[in-house]
């Protein structure tokens, strides 16, 4: 047996074990780690065999291992300092990896829907959409659960070092229509579908900006927090900086799993108006509530244009006391 394999049979028993006391997988992970397909054919070449997807229990659980585990063993020695970096190099593997799997499948999306537009009705055709169908829903269902194993590592990482995770940067009728070409259909229709309610999900919407400054979370998971309670039901539109206070709150929404739209800048467009139009793009979307983080003039300005739409957003100040930074 070679290292490889001990390891892995190791790691599966302790993984058995801490389930065993532990808690169930999180609905998340039950659910991204579901599937509707039964069995899917993979491997290279001639080696081809039919597998399932990962225990949604022991995905969890070993997501949590691989990077409490770094703290762990470097904890009080001289490598402590590098414990954080490491994690978040494993975060970001996930996440690169994650997206990988969602690019291949935006292409087997694209595959199939050239393959819908030459329906012929002929049994080698509908052999081909079964197949490119089964292989976009494969691809789906994987990349999903790759995302969430990412999501639950960067809870992970925040729980250990105390501040988030965040990344660098209709059918027509046709006389040809088999029973194949009507299933794929529908299935890029459903996930269409669940993509427009992933961009654009039902709720209030309460929108956040801060600036890019920001590294405590707790004024802004709190206030935030707050605002959840009064609208348990609200969507967060970030202005997607990709740091400081908007990575904050984007790290609180991915824990509360509150839907999340992030509207950033068109710089080439606007130049250095891009804030500002932005701002006014923001207040088009009829926003029903606010929190703005003390940052830039953007930041002023907005709460100034969310005040000309009638909302009145909760202010933060970088330093603490009475926000009066925008008045």
């Amino acid at each position: 047996m070679t290292t490889f394999q001990r390891s892995t049979r190791d790691f599966a028993e302790i993984a058995d074990l801490i389930a065993a006391e532990t808690r169930q997988p999180t609905d998340a992970f039950a659910t991204a780690f579901g599937s509707d397909l039964d069995g899917v054919r993979i491997g290279r070449g001639d080696t081809v065999i039919t597998t399932d997807m990962p225990d949604a229990d022991q995905a969890q659980l070993a997501v949590e291992l691989i990077i409490t585990t770094i703290f762990d063993v470097l904890r009080d020695t001289r490598l402590e300092v590098a414990a954080e970096r490491l994690a978040w190099g494993v975060v970001n593997s996930f996440h690169r990896v994650s997206s990988e799997w969602a690019a291949h499948a935006d292409k087997a999306a694209r595959t199939m829907q050239d393959l819908l537009k030459s329906v012929d009705g002929s049994e080698i055709h509908s052999v081909e959409l079964e197949e490119a169908r089964d292989r976009l829903q494969f691809l789906d269902e994987a990349s999903d659960a790759l995302a969430c194993m990412r999501d639950h590592g960067s809870q992970t990482y925040h729980a250990e070092v105390g501040k988030p995770w965040s990344a660098p940067k209709a059918t027509l009728v046709s006389s040809k229509r088999t029973q194949a070409v009507i299933e794929g259909i529908d299935y890029l229709a459903a996930r269409r579908q669940r993509k427009l309610g992933q961009h654009h999900p039902e709720g209030p919407l309460v929108v956040f900006s801060g600036g890019s400054q920001w590294s405590d979370p707790k004024p802004i998971w709190t206030a935030l927090t707050q605002m959840k309670a009064v609208r348990p039901t609200m969507v967060l539109l970030t202005t997607a900086q990709g740091r400081g206070a908007d990575v904050v709150a984007e790290a609180w929404a991915a824990r509360t799993k509150t839907p999340l739209v992030k509207l950033g800048i068109d710089k080439a467009r606007w130049g250095n108006r891009a804030g500002f139009v932005r701002n006014d793009q923001i207040a088009r979307l009829q926003p029903v509530d606010g929190i703005v983080a003390e940052g830039s003039g953007v930041q002023s300005q907005l709460v100034r244009v969310l005040r000309s739409v009638g909302v009145k957003p909760v202010l933060l100040s970088l330093y603490g006391g009475p926000a009066h930074w925008a008045v």
